[in-house]
């Protein structure tokens, strides 16, 4: 049973729900609507594993990728 991420398009309340069928309407916890969407996870993605795009030495943008003189 996945773990999917959800966005209300009413309250804009980010959360997760454990989704036991495709069928199951999802509702948001905080304001009760039922106009979710599903959001794209890392979790989700399948494949091989690949560098991050940020490339540099470091880690993240003050590693030197990005030009922050850093």
């Amino acid at each position: 049973m996945p773990i999917y991420e959800y966005a209300c398009m009413k309250c804009e309340e980010h959360f997760d729900e454990l989704v036991r069928n495709a069928e199951q309407v999802v509702i948001c916890p905080s304001c009760g609507a039922a106009d979710v969407l599903k959001q794209i996870s890392a979790f989700a993605v399948h494949g091989a594993m690949s560098k991050p795009s940020f490339g540099g030495t470091g880690g993240g943008c003050c590693g030197g990728s990005c030009g922050c003189g850093h």
